[in-house]
């Protein structure tokens, strides 16, 4: 009995460490069923599934025939669990975006453990076929931890529900009791998160200002914000709002009230789960919907096609003529851009460290807002003098062997990954190499920008590494489309043998782009 008990707890503990890899990829897809699903059905790994079929198969065998569950039988059975369970563990330790036991996850953990304490309790104390019964139950679940994983998620869901709900009132009753407070929401299919940096620094010039930091920017990021961060004396609070699917702005809209607002660009994003670049476009506009009910004011960039189309609803800016906020004379390059600073009959010269001429879009979004709530054009031009690239996006380090890396890594759109090429291409005189997996989450789109991104990455590079041997197809087929020398093209299993690649030719006078940095739910 102890026997059994014992090694039935080793089986259970073997399901736990299986179940950090299932968590990490449902975490990294954002707790998405079917995006979980679209992972599953890529990362299947043919031996594992046949070593798992025999495995159930002995236990159904010895459900139907009634056989005893002898000692050893279980010591197999906990044993080839263990070794799947230290796999999940070790792939999740190698991975590039971890595991984080954030309370969702505790509590996904604690419920999965009560459960399957309660079937092996249950096989110690039933016996005959029940019992056969029971253990099969649990050792499927064992070794399926893809069945845990979905079953925890499902069960837990009301609860998550009513946590989410007690944190969004605790969050809404914090908001509304600071006095006069002006909420700026930023959205966009690419761009917001610059913008929202750029905005927060330019109006700190003469508010107290509170940003969602990082990339917090789900319903219940901006909760977490308000709740942790939110001070009595703040008097603008930015709200970066993501979406990934039809009302995810109105829901984050219906919880801060935005007062004003932007939309840095509309675009083939999530379209995986949003269906259409209408549908994105119906979605972001969903926060001027919010803020023209307050009657704020929503600016928006009218260099974006699909926008302009809807301009009737927002104050553009951007780089053409007809409007009061605008840049002109712009110069880029490897040390930053400049340009002329436009809003009505004022005019002054900005100078900036941010790499790409997308930023110049960013800029002026963040500008036309500031300016509005009455920050001076000569201020607006001190504070983007004195700003830093943001974390990742195009910010330009020293790495291997002296040379210089562009960290892009969070760049994940086809208009800002061309940009970023055309940054690579500023380094004159310098060996050109980029590194990336491609772009992800385009729907049937997918194929098309990759073989774009691929064809130009052959106009300017010297070296091309690409990251994920299926994932590289559409890249590898833009390249092949140019004169570009094959030699010079390879295929790498991950980032680290990627990296590991560029340090045999890199030097002090060789710069890589390191063009979005998947998680590991897309590489394969």
């Amino acid at each position: 009995m102890i026997e059994n008990a014992l090694i039935l707890l080793l089986g259970i503990v073997s399901a736990l460490m299986a179940l950090v890899r299932q968590y990490q990829m449902l975490q990294q897809n954002s707790y998405y069923a079917n995006r979980y699903f679209g992972w599953l059905k890529g990362s299947i790994r043919p031996l594992h599934l046949v070593l798992k079929a025999i495995l159930i198969g002995l236990l159904a065998w010895a459900a139907v025939l009634g056989t005893e569950m002898m000692l050893e039988s279980l010591l197999l059975f906990s044993g080839c669990a263990l070794y799947f369970g230290w796999k999940a563990c070790l792939l999740n330790s190698k991975s590039i975006k971890k595991l984080v036991f954030t309370a969702r996850i505790k509590r996904m953990f604690f419920f999965c453990s009560v459960f399957l304490l309660g079937l092996g309790a249950a096989a110690l104390l039933s016996d005959g076929i029940l019992q056969l019964i029971v253990i099969s139950s649990l050792y499927l679940l064992i070794f399926i931890p893809e069945l845990l994983c979905l079953f925890s998620l499902v069960a837990l869901k009301p609860v998550e529900k009513a946590i989410s709900s007690h944190y969004i009132k605790d969050a809404k009753k914090i908001l509304t009791s600071v006095r006069d407070i002006k909420v700026v929401g930023i959205t966009g299919s690419y761009g917001k998160t610059g913008t929202k940096y750029i905005l927060s620094r330019i109006l700190s010039e003469k508010y107290n200002v509170l940003h969602t930091p990082e990339s917090f920017n789900t319903p219940m990021g901006v909760v977490r914000t308000i709740r942790e961060k939110l001070r009595a004396d703040t008097e603008i609070f930015i709200c970066e709002m993501g979406a990934k699917k039809k009302g995810d702005i109105k829901e984050i809209c219906d919880i801060v009230n935005p007062d004003h607002g932007i939309i840095t660009s509309v675009g083939p994003q999530h379209l995986d789960t949003f269906g259409s670049i209408e549908t994105v476009a119906d979605t972001k506009f969903e926060l001027a919907d919010a803020v023209n009910k307050k009657g704020g004011m929503l600016f928006a960039n009218g260099d974006n096609q699909i926008i302009k189309e809807r301009g009737a609803l927002v104050t553009l800016y951007g780089t053409n003529e007809e409007f009061c906020f605008k840049a002109e004379n712009i110069v880029g390059g490897r040390d930053g851009v400049c340009f002329d600073l436009v809003c009505d009959n004022e005019r002054i010269r900005v100078s900036s460290k941010l790499l790409g001429r997308h930023n110049v879009l960013n800029i002026l979004g963040a500008s036309s807002l500031a300016y509005n709530l009455g920050v001076p054009l000569k201020d607006i031009a001190f504070s983007v003098g004195r700003i830093s690239p943001v974390e990742h996006r195009l910010e330009l380090k020293t790495s291997v062997a002296g040379s210089l890396l562009i960290d892009d890594a969070y760049n994940s759109n086809p208009e800002g990954c061309i940009e970023a090429v055309n940054v690579l291409d500023s380094f004159v005189g310098m060996k050109k190499v980029i590194i990336t997996p491609g772009l992800v989450e385009l729907g049937e789109k997918e194929y098309e920008y990759n073989l774009a991104l691929g064809k130009k990455a052959a106009t300017v590079c010297d070296k091309i590494i690409l990251v994920g041997k299926k994932r590289s197809v559409p890249l590898a087929d833009g390249v092949s489309q140019t004169d570009f020398d094959k030699s010079n093209l390879f295929i790498a299993g991950s980032f680290k043998n990627a990296m590991e690649i560029y340090s045999t030719f890199a030097d002090k006078d060789t710069v890589v782009l390191l063009e979005n940095d998947l998680p590991d739910n897309y590489l394969n």
